[in-house]
């Protein structure tokens, strides 16, 4: 029969060692974690891409596509099979208590960085692959850098640590994508579904129209955002609190070091995974708020955002790989909540998605099929949420007036 000492009395080890008990604490504390260990280790499904990238690197051929089939379609397949997940968490769970959560974003920009840094060294140095194999392999590193990446470093800027939203600021760059931060935290969370975001897909715009449009107007929105709040501090562009010199310096040390592990053909590589990468994130954003819209009071006054203004999916792997971004109007309404603790509504509240964010992205890219899904959705929910409104023809084209205060 096991024995528990008394706290703070000696118990005996194997092999007589002795040491000091605190009575049952800490055995409550080792189940305690393993238990939030348990809890976060799906999310770390993502690291399932760092094996099947070196798999590509070494092996050549078809094998990049793993990557896109593990991010695609398996987790699709998943959760065909896993259903949905409705439940939703203590929304006041202490930080503390996400450890295990939080450290998969916390190390994904080391993991994230050796992919990409390691795979341009070895293709440069080895000389095994040829041309199509090289661009399928960074498509495939794209493809985890936009997929995971970019996903996780959306999760870190919106968090209070300075650590946390420097690797933000690194994620980025590794796909010199560093205005996101910028358009992201000052433009969209604020304008979503509104003329002034560009990122709010309009109805029936199609994905490559969408895709031009935000690659033009995202940075030009972003400089225009921090240059007008430097000129509300009665700062000049130049001055060094303008977070452009920070995102240009880190980018160009992202080309630099690819230049210098691969030559030119490095700096090439590098910023074709970036452009995957780019592409999968705006798939995502397209997918997002596709067609919904905060109802123009007057005069540039737009209603608040409320759930109705994002399209979610309680999709369980799909959440997973993504770390419940498609918990997507919970984020609107709490941006600094962290994922865990991130909830779902029900379809009388937020409209919801038929598929999880992989599967939609896909159908995405085929606009056609795009709308033969989505309008129809689009149009019940303005039945649903704002039966009042006879004309939408302002709303489909962005043609509402600019909020006020717009930055």
């Amino acid at each position: 029969m096991a024995l528990v000492p008394e706290p703070g009395r000696a118990g005996k080890l194997p092999g007589g060692a002795s040491r000091v008990w605190r009575g049952v604490f800490p055995r409550a504390r080792v189940g305690a974690m393993n238990t939030r260990l348990r809890s976060a280790a799906p999310f770390w499904m993502s690291l399932g891409l760092v094996p099947l990238a070196a798999l590509a690197t070494w092996r050549g051929g078809w094998w990049f596509a793993l990557m896109p089939v593990y991010a695609w379609y398996l987790v699709t397949a998943l959760d065909a099979l896993l259903g949905l997940n409705g439940e939703n968490p203590d929304p006041d769970t202490p930080s503390a208590q996400l450890f295990w959560h939080r450290a998969i974003t916390v190390i994904w920009f080391p993991v994230q960085a050796a992919v990409i840094f390691g795979a341009i060294w070895y293709v440069a140095h080895t000389g095994h692959l040829g041309a199509w194999e090289k661009l399928g392999l960074f498509f495939g590193i794209g493809v985890m850098s936009g997929t995971i990446g970019m996903v996780y470093a959306h999760e870190l800027l919106h968090q209070k640590p300075g650590h946390e939203r420097w690797l933000g600021d690194l994620l980025l760059a590794s796909t010199l994508y560093s205005h996101f931060r910028t358009e992201h935290l000052l433009v969209h969370h604020s304008w979503v579904a509104t003329p002034a975001d560009a990122v709010s897909a309009r109805y029936n715009e199609g994905f490559f129209r969408y895709f031009a449009r935000v690659l033009w107007s995202c940075p030009r929105s972003a400089w225009r955002a921090e240059t007008k709040l430097l000129a509300r501090a009665g700062r000049k562009v130049r001055d060094r609190r303008n977070p452009f010199w920070r995102y240009g310096a880190l980018q160009l040390g992202m080309l630099a070091l690819a230049g210098l592990l691969g030559g030119w053909q490095g700096v090439l590589l590098f910023a074709w995974q970036a452009f995957v990468a780019i592409w999968q994130l705006e798939l995502t954003n397209y997918v997002e708020h596709y067609g919904l819209t905060r109802r123009h009071l007057g005069a540039g006054r737009y209603e608040h955002v409320m759930p109705r203004h994002s399209w979610n999916a309680s999709h369980t792997a799909s959440n997973w790989l993504l770390i419940n971004l498609q918990r997507h109007s919970d984020h609107h309404y709490k941006p600094d909540r962290r994922f865990p603790l991130l909830q779902t509504y029900d379809a009388d509240e937020a409209p919801q998605l038929p598929f999880g964010y992989p599967a939609m992205t896909f159908v995405a890219m085929v606009p056609p099929w795009w709308r033969r899904r989505m309008n129809p959705r689009v149009r019940a929910w303005r039945r649903q949420f704002y039966p009042e409104i006879d004309d939408w023809g302002p709303y489909n084209r962005a043609e509402n007036p600019r909020p006020r205060g717009a930055l």
